[in-house]
């Protein structure tokens, strides 16, 4: 197996070990955000137009860390700074 082939191939299981491990994190938070704030609502009904408010920003900023993985791992397949060096390392040769 040549460089490109091997960067090629480490940089898909590179992403796709970043995408996995990136959502699950966020999945368990957000399932717990969502279960504490439906406790919440529960026990207090009064305030459940800021609790609600308050959960969506909560859920916005813990999706956020998701979206990370995803740019992290668009940036290892498509803009991966390795591609260029081997690429012209082999083609200097």
């Amino acid at each position: 197996m040549d460089n490109v082939g091997l960067i090629g191939m480490v940089s898909i299981i590179v992403a796709g070990f970043t995408i996995a491990v990136g959502s699950i994190g966020p999945a368990l938070g957000e399932a717990r955000a969502a279960a504490q704030a439906l406790s919440s609502i529960a026990q207090q009904p009064d305030e459940a137009n800021t609790i609600t408010r308050t959960l969506f920003v909560s859920m916005a900023m813990i999706e956020s860390t998701a979206i990370y993985c995803f740019v992290v791992a668009m940036i290892v397949i498509f803009a991966n700074p390795f591609w260029n060096y081997v690429i012209t390392k082999a083609g200097g040769q």
